[in-house]
C-alpha cells in the first residue's frame, strides 16, 4: 500500500485518513460493470491518467452511486469536487480520484452482519429461534409478494419486495453458517461459478448464434452436470415442486423442448388442444374428466410455450381483469340499493361490459 501517496492525497483534501479505505488503481475498474468493493466504504482511485479513462469510471460508478454523490479529483496539490455526473477535465498519471463512503447500509457486507447481530446472543428473539423450517412459509410468501411486485409495475413496491426476498437468503444463509454447513459467501461463490461455467460463449469461446441457442447449451451442459452426480437426478427433477401448477408445466415443456421432445410445428400443439377437448367432452366419468381437462390445462400451456408467453403471468392478469371488472358490477348494483345477487344475468353483463368499456 502506498501509504505516501494516501497521506499526500488526505493532505490535499485538509482531512484525516479513514480508519478503512478501499485502494485502487483506477484502470482495473476500466473494463467492470459495476463497482468491485463495497459501497459504504470510502475508495481512493489511482492513476487515472485519461479523459478517456475518468469517463469509463464515471459510467462504472454510476450504476451504484447517484448522479449527485460528490467527489473529488486530486492532482498537483490541488483537489475539484465535483459532483459524479460532471467528471471532466485533464488528467494524469498523478490524478487520484476520492469517493465517499455512499451511505450506512448500501453494502451486501453490511446487509449480511446486521442479520449475524440479528441471530446473535444480544440480537432478536425471534429472530435466534427460526429454522429453515420456520422460515419456509416466510420465503414462500415474500416469492409470491415481490411477483405481485413486479407484475404492479411499482418500482419502488418491487425494490422493497426483492429487499424482503433477500433477507430471507441471507437469513436462511447465515442459519446454516452457525450449523457449520455453507456460509452466504459459498452461496455467492456457488452461484458465480454455475453462471461463469454456464455461459461459455459470455466467458469463453464459444459462439451461439441466439436465445434458442443459449438454452439448447444450457440443458446440455446441465446435462454433463447430472451425468457427474450420483443422485440418479433427470432432466425435469430439478423443477420444484411447490411451484404453481402452470409455471410448473410451463418448465416442464420448456426443459423437454430443449433437448428435442417437442412438436417440429405449432400446428400440431394447435391440434393436440383440438384433441383434448373432445376427449374432455367424451369423458364418462369425474375421474376420467378431471384427467381430460387437466389435459387441456397442459396443452394451453404448450401454446403459451411456442407464443413465448408466461402462462403463469397472463392467467393472474386475466384474474386481475376478472375482479375488476366484477367489482365494477358489485359496486353497479349498490349504486342501485341492490343486492348482487337480485341483479339478472344480463344486468350484470350490462355492467359488465360498461367496465370493459371504461379500461379503454
Amino acid at each position: 500500500m502506498d501509504f505516501a501517496l494516501i497521506a499526500k492525497v488526505f493532505e490535499v483534501l485538509r482531512i484525516a485518513p479513514p480508519a478503512k479505505l478501499i485502494l485502487l488503481e483506477a484502470q482495473t475498474l476500466s473494463t467492470a460493470h459495476v463497482p468491485s468493493y463495497p459501497p459504504d466504504m470510502p475508495a481512493l482511485l489511482t492513476n487515472v491518467d485519461s479523459t478517456e479513462l475518468a469517463l469509463q469510471l464515471k459510467n462504472v460508478l454510476l450504476t451504484t452511486y447517484p448522479q449527485e454523490h460528490i467527489v473529488y479529483v486530486v492532482a498537483e496539490g490541488k483537489k475539484k469536487e465535483e459532483r459524479l455526473e460532471n467528471i471532466a477535465g485533464d488528467f494524469s498519471a498523478s490524478t487520484s480520484l476520492y469517493i465517499p463512503p455512499l451511505g450506512e447500509g448500501t453494502s451486501f457486507e453490511s446487509f449480511a452482519e446486521i442479520v449475524a447481530h440479528l441471530r446473535a446472543p444480544n440480537g432478536c428473539p425471534w429472530d435466534r429461534e427460526q429454522t429453515h423450517e420456520t422460515l419456509r412459509k416466510h420465503l414462500l410468501e415474500e416469492s409470491y409478494e415481490a411477483i405481485s411486485a413486479i407484475d404492479s409495475g411499482d418500482f419502488l413496491d418491487m425494490r422493497e419486495e426483492f429487499g424482503d426476498l433477500l433477507l430471507q437468503v441471507v437469513l436462511h444463509a447465515q442459519i446454516a453458517n452457525e450449523e457449520d454447513e455453507f456460509n452466504i459467501n459459498q452461496v455467492v461463490q456457488g452461484i458465480h461459478s454455475k453462471i461463469v461455467r454456464r455461459h461459455p460463449h459470455v466467458f469463453g469461446d464459444l459462439k451461439l448464434e441466439d436465445a434458442d441457442g443459449v438454452l439448447v447449451n444450457w440443458e446440455k451442459l446441465k446435462e454433463k452436470e447430472r451425468g457427474k452426480k450420483k443422485d440418479g437426478k433427470g432432466l425435469l427433477d430439478g423443477v420444484p415442486m411447490a411451484l404453481p401448477a402452470l409455471s410448473q408445466a410451463q418448465e416442464y415443456q420448456d426443459r423437454a423442448a430443449r433437448v428435442g421432445f417437442d412438436w417440429p410445428e405449432i400446428e400440431g400443439v394447435l391440434e393436440k388442444i383440438a384433441e383434448e377437448v373432445e376427449e374432455v367432452k367424451r369423458a364418462t366419468n369425474e375421474k376420467e374428466l378431471a384427467a381430460e381437462i387437466g389435459d387441456v390445462f397442459f396443452a394451453l400451456v404448450n401454446l403459451a410455450r411456442w407464443k413465448k408467453v408466461d402462462a403463469e403471468s397472463v392467467l393472474r392478469e386475466t384474474n386481475m381483469k376478472f375482479k375488476k371488472r366484477f367489482g365494477y358490477v358489485e359496486q353497479g348494483a349498490k349504486r342501485q340499493g341492490r343486492a348482487l345477487s337480485a341483479l339478472s344475468l344480463d344486468e350484470m353483463e350490462s355492467f359488465w361490459q360498461e367496465a370493459k368499456g371504461k379500461e379503454g
